[in-house]
């Protein structure tokens, strides 16, 4: 008589279309830096700054950098091993983010891009999300007509939301119910910070004289603040509640076929497989 042990076949490690090493992720620190002043500029600086005399000029400084230091982060990741299977990844769901963008532009916040991005980071990692967002941002722009000097914020923006998406939990061992559960809790909060961190951007903009939301640059961070909170409240509290239900109701809905879909494509893709030439039969 023999006593037969089964062992649990390890979980197969989930391929990463691309690989972040430490160059890719010193620019990517550097970028979400610059970002968070240029988001957060209002509550980083003390009222007697040169930064906040100069009110209406700093988000657009920020703009501009953004614009170079996202270059650079994109640079560094293609360093990283973003191969010829990945960019086209890259393309085909940067192409169907921009065509879903404008399907509830202007409605109740019904943006059914957000939860492919948090499935997408999810299935192919945070530095594959960061680029997709930041790529879809764009692409979306350049459809829609949306071009301007807040689209550098929105690039690196929705580049976060991606990216957070593969820096959840147990991306190899986590799947089914309790995936979609996470993953729907992840994109019901970020939604609500994409939208937060947005209306940073634009809120310097708003003269003081013209509304007691407005940015003030004369008074203390803690007033701003205030401020700021009110402003939110008033005027994109409906608009982050809606991207944030339906992006919630899509990955509970979609997310099997949608999250099957891309690992089945990331198995077959093998991104981490190198490309070799066979020339035995020349």
């Amino acid at each position: 008589m023999s006593l037969q042990t089964t062992t649990r076949p390890p979980a197969q490690r989930q391929a990463r279309a691309v690989r972040l090493g430490p160059r890719s992720v010193i620019a990517l620190a550097l970028v979400s830096a610059v970002g968070v002043a240029g988001f957060g500029w209002p509550f980083l600086a003390p009222p007697t700054s040169r930064l906040s005399a100069h009110a209406q000029d700093a988000p657009w400084l920020f703009a501009g950098v953004l614009v170079l230091l996202v270059a650079v982060v994109a640079a560094a990741i293609s360093e990283s091993g973003l191969g010829p299977k990945a960019v086209a990844m890259l393309g085909v769901l940067a192409a169907t983010g921009a065509a879903l963008r404008p399907i509830g532009a202007g409605t109740a916040g019904i943006e059914p891009m957000f939860f492919l991005m948090v499935l997408s980071g999810r299935v192919l990692g945070p530095g594959f999300g960061f680029v997709l967002g930041s790529v879809t941002m764009f692409a979306s722009a350049l459809l829609t007509g949306g071009v301007g000097p807040w689209l550098p914020f929105q690039m690196l923006a929705m580049g976060w939301f991606a990216m957070g998406a593969g820096l959840l939990p147990g991306p190899d061992r986590l799947r089914g119910r309790a995936e979609r559960a996470m993953l729907a809790c992840y994109g019901f909060l970020a939604a609500f910070a994409y939208g937060t961190v947005m209306n940073m951007a634009g809120w310097p903009f708003m003269s003081a004289l013209a509304s007691n939301v407005a940015f003030d640059p004369h008074a203390p961070v803690a007033a701003n603040l205030a401020r700021f909170v009110a402003y939110c409240l008033a005027t994109s509290l409906g608009w982050d509640l809606g991207r944030a239900v339906v992006t919630v109701v899509l990955t509970l809905a979609l997310g099997p076929a949608v999250l099957r879909a891309l690992r089945r494509a990331t198995r077959r893709a093998a991104f981490e497989t190198p490309v070799t030439f066979d020339t035995a039969g020349k």
